[in-house]
């Protein structure tokens, strides 16, 4: 079985974040939360191909994916650091802050319609260890790419030493 782990070097940020739909019956109340994620994240992929043709200033943001889960939509997002996800989120430049004002008004306006949620996991690469075997590349490997998984180590205990080094 051919056996891969994540090629990125360095700390990465894990950002999931979600919404749960309180009243289905109103979607002019949850549809602009729901629509506004996917224009985030092309947004956030066409700054990441430009930054790597050395076109655009990198915002660090290294890939994310929309699952769905019992709750809601989530999204999990990777980043080079909290500070790349802060700059794009206060960031008037970009699509993020005006949803955020949207839906804190829609949310005023109309409590309980619509919740979001958010978490933020500053990671050290001494506390990342993937595996990917076989051809399962996801999450931080589908993001940043792969390398053979013995690079690193032959089992997930000398993988997640390896990166402490």
């Amino acid at each position: 079985m051919r056996q891969l782990t994540h090629a990125h070097e360095g700390d990465v940020v894990v950002f999931n974040i979600g919404m749960t739909v309180h009243k289905p019956h109103r979607p002019d109340l949850w549809w602009p939360v729901f629509t506004a994620m996917p224009g985030m994240l092309a947004e956030l992929g066409r700054n990441r191909a430009a930054a790597e043709r050395g076109e655009a200033e990198d915002l660090g943001f290294l890939g994310g994916w929309a699952l769905m889960g019992r709750r809601g939509p989530w999204v999990v997002q990777y980043w080079r650091s909290t500070e790349h996800l802060y700059r794009y989120a206060g960031s008037t430049g970009a699509r993020h802050l005006p949803a955020w004002k949207r839906f804190n008004a829609t949310a005023r306006t109309h409590p309980g319609a619509v919740g979001i949620w958010h978490e933020t996991f500053a990671v050290p690469a001494s506390g990342i260890e993937t595996l990917y075997g076989n051809g399962a590349v996801i999450g931080l490997g589908q993001a940043t790419g792969t390398i053979e998984a013995t690079r690193r180590g032959r089992g997930a205990r000398e993988r997640l030493a390896s990166t402490t080094g």
